[in-house]
């Protein structure tokens, strides 16, 4: 679009639309047209009415009013308690995140979200937080006296940026990330799988081998087998705990010789959210990494519409406990015994079965003692 002052209603209208556009993409250009056409917008709208133009809260209380919501239903698009405080008082500016989850999940208008300070937000991505970065240095991946940023450019390429992560980011993302922190994580997940010696690269890597790794479960030392087994596969395995800021179960990505990788961050440290955390990154590595969608990181507690992470459910769920079996067995008044019984016919661990009957019931009390917690980072860890 070409850029130039706005002198109608109809070049309002049209900057509007563009801007609207522009929200759900991510790159730098974009990005820096976004911030243009906002400053054109706010000229016009000061020097055509008298009244100040709704600004971006107003927007979202209306919206709140109008599905009566309160302010701790809007947690998961804009962040902590305090987060949500801090916006809703004007005391902190919406983050490009905020924008677009506000957007998708609540239908707010783009242009309504549109904030003043885009180059505030953008410049806030640049650079993890104190935090993050402290956590980072006890990766062991910096050289002595090495930056951040020069770490940053040693493993990714000059072109790799915070807006590469958007731009390959799904509905499992959460909208509060720390985008410059979840790249410091991928960074490190990157140097980390670096270090592991690999033969040479397997041609092709097939989406049944997820049957194979789905029975590990069942074995006591089925953990341990986990990094091994996928090596045998061609693919890397890191564990890493996350950056703070950053919301993940676990992420599938390549490394610098394009290896693919499973990471995870072991955050539930759960037998279940384990292994359905492995053989949804194991869907992702199969069927989704390229070229043009190089990482893929996933937040598990969330729900959206995305069609590649809903096949990467279904891959986990039906991988781990098969469809038929799963009718066979799962009733809402499923028994302990029947817990195991359907676990032994799938070949699965126990709290595989008692996680996703949990889930699937809404019933977090029921079976809790099934779902190995405690067991997982010990093991991976050790």
């Amino acid at each position: 679009m070409k850029i130039h002052p706005i002198r109608s209603e109809e070049a309002y209208e049209a900057f509007l639309a563009r801007a609207s556009e522009l929200l759900s993409k991510s790159d730098a250009k974009s990005l820096d047209e976004l911030e243009v056409i906002q400053m054109l917008v706010e000229r016009w709208e000061k020097s055509q009415y008298e009244l100040p133009s709704p600004t971006a809260v107003d927007a979202i209380r209306f919206r709140m009013h109008q599905l009566g919501l309160l302010p701790r239903d809007l947690e998961p698009y804009i962040g902590s308690r305090a987060r949500v405080s801090e916006v809703l008082s004007g005391r902190r500016d919406l983050s490009i995140d905020m924008m677009r989850a506000l957007n998708q999940h609540l239908g707010i208008p783009a242009a309504s979200l549109i904030a003043p300070s885009l180059r505030q937000a953008s410049a806030k991505e640049n650079s993890p937080s104190k935090a993050a970065l402290d956590k980072l240095k006890t990766f062991g991946v910096l050289k002595p006296r090495e930056s951040y940023k020069q770490f940053i450019g040693r493993i990714f390429p000059p072109s790799a940026s915070p807006a590469l992560l958007r731009k390959t980011r799904t509905e499992r993302t959460n909208a509060k990330t720390d985008v410059a922190a979840l790249q410091a994580w991928c960074a490190a997940v990157v140097a980390k799988a670096d270090a592991v010696k690999m033969s040479a690269q397997v041609s092709s890597i097939k989406p049944e081998w997820g049957d194979e790794l789905a029975r590990l479960s069942q074995h006591d030392d089925g953990l341990s087998r986990v990094a091994p087994t996928l090596k045998a596969y061609g693919i890397v395995f890191v564990a890493l705990e996350h950056l703070p800021g950053t919301y993940l179960d676990g992420a599938a990505l390549r490394r610098s010789d394009t290896t693919p990788v499973i990471a995870m961050t072991l955050r539930h440290d759960r037998l279940d959210n384990f292994w359905f955390t492995l053989l949804h990154e194991f869907c992702h590595v199969t069927r989704h990494l390229s070229a043009d969608r190089p990482v893929i990181v996933d937040d598990l507690d969330l729900k959206g519409a995305d069609d590649v992470e809903d096949e990467a459910d279904r891959f986990a769920q039906d991988t781990l406990i098969p469809a038929k079996l799963w009718k066979k067995y799962a009733s809402e008044d499923l028994d302990t015994e029947g817990i195991m019984a359907l676990a032994l016919e799938a070949q699965v661990n126990p709290a595989v079965v008692a996680g996703r009957w949990q889930r699937e019931h809404q019933d977090y009390r029921r079976f809790a003692k099934l779902l190995g917690r405690g067991q997982v980072r010990s093991a991976i860890l050790s």
